[in-house]
């Protein structure tokens, strides 16, 4: 056994996937200690807030500030401020006012904010321009001064009678420190398009999918390896009654088959375990019609038949004269069904046909949720793209575990 196991470890590939399966494990555990809470839980009124450091704004007027005068400070905060569309508007009103733009660059800031001081006019109307856009420019060259100007000032009712009056006055050099500030929230990948954390929700999902994935693949296995060893071993009519029922379902597509039995069993029955089974159910037939050549091969040595001159059960015989010479094969088996369990969800869940989703996050349901909200067309990449990501580098790592195994232990691939 030690030497078996100095084996596998000595396997580049299975060290690999080994290790970047373990990387997320620990992920799983380690980050709702971090940040505990319903991963569910929806934090944001919005959709689809991008990633960053939130900090609350009452609470930063209310914070002690310092006096620091940054170079290009101001020319940072208006050229944050002015969008693509309003700098375009500001190009279009110089074309209708025939104003040469020849040598204009529009990303240049400072020179498209100094050609529209110098002649941009709120009396001026130009011709067939409509109200509603002379109005936007109003707004656009108002926001504009107030930028210029630095100070915001703080208004409040001070009265029973609502007055309101000036309670403090923000100048463009003040500046708080983010620690000091009372409510900051970290979202390293935003919100999804309920308002809930992302990055909370993908590491509960992944956790949920890999539990999907095992129950699946422990279901598969075993009903595959049963099946197997029993049809392998004897032969005769219980051969021919396996393959019967394998080949049925071999013939029926498995993805297929799947759809049909989640969809008749209704989306308020279909947790998280259920899926998982209907998955395993499903996926065994490869598993079984492999464990079943294998154990042909095996059925007629020499220590197999020992054991039945002795006597021996048929369980005794299969448990300790075929099943230690299949084991490795049967682990094997066990990681690419895994695998295979959790892809099967992902799709599932995009059909609308997986686990409930008002229970818990998986990662084939986040990635339904990002379809049916459109986050792939209005360019919010973090609700879907990390998902898509984690599944892969799950995917990628049982294969290549399953990869390292397979050289170890079949010979034809060793070295």
């Amino acid at each position: 056994m030690k030497n078996t196991l100095r084996q596998v470890f000595h396997s580049p590939k299975f060290v690999g996937g080994f290790s970047i399966f373990m990387v997320i494990l620990v992920i799983l555990f380690i980050y709702p200690l971090i940040n505990p809470g319903d991963p569910l839980e929806m934090i944001g009124v919005g959709t689809f807030a991008e990633p960053g450091i939130y900090v609350s704004m009452y609470d930063a007027t209310k914070t002690d500030y310092e006096t620091l005068r940054l170079p290009d400070a101001g020319d940072k905060r208006v050229a944050a401020a002015l969008k693509e569309e309003d700098r375009v508007a500001m190009v279009e009103w110089f074309t209708v006012m025939e104003i040469d733009i020849s040598e204009l660059d529009i990303t240049d800031t400072d020179a498209l904010l100094d050609l529209w001081s110098e002649h941009y006019d709120e009396s001026i109307k130009p011709k067939g321009m409509t109200m509603a856009k002379r109005n936007y420019y109003k707004r656009l060259n108002r926001s504009l001064a107030d930028l210029r100007a630095g100070d915001t000032i703080i208004i409040a009712e001070e009265n029973e009678e609502g007055v309101l009056e000036q309670t403090d006055k923000i100048t463009a050099t003040d500046y708080v420190r983010v620690g000091a500030v009372a409510n900051v929230k970290l979202l390293p990948l935003g919100t999804d398009n309920f308002g809930r954390d992302v990055l909370k929700q993908l590491v509960s999902a992944t956790g949920t999918s890999i539990i999907i994935g095992l129950i699946a693949g422990t279901v598969a296995t075993l009903i595959g390896l049963t099946l197997g060893l029993l049809s392998g071993y004897l032969g005769g009519f219980v051969d021919d009654f396996i393959m019967f029922v394998t080949n049925v379902f071999t013939v029926i597509p498995g993805f297929v088959l799947l759809i049909l039995i989640s969809y008749s069993i209704g989306q308020d029955q279909r947790g998280a375990s259920v899926v998982a089974v209907v998955i395993g159910l499903t996926s065994w037939t490869w598993t079984c019609r492999s464990v079943r050549s294998q154990v042909i091969s095996l059925r007629n040595r020499d220590h197999v038949n020992l054991s039945k001159l002795s006597g021996h059960s048929l369980f005794r015989i299969v448990m300790t004269d075929i099943l230690p010479y299949i084991a490795s094969y049967v682990v094997m088996a066990f990681i690419l069904q895994v695998s295979s369990g959790i892809l099967s969800e992902a799709q599932l869940s995009l059909l609308g046909l997986g686990p409930k989703t008002t229970e818990t996050a998986t990662l084939g349901l986040m990635m339904n949720w990002a379809m049916l909200y459109s986050a792939h067309t209005n360019g919010s990449w973090w609700a879907y793209f990390p998902v898509i990501l984690t599944i892969t580098l799950i995917s990628f790592s049982l294969n290549l575990m399953n990869t390292g195994l397979d050289q170890v232990f079949n010979p034809t691939l060793r070295d």
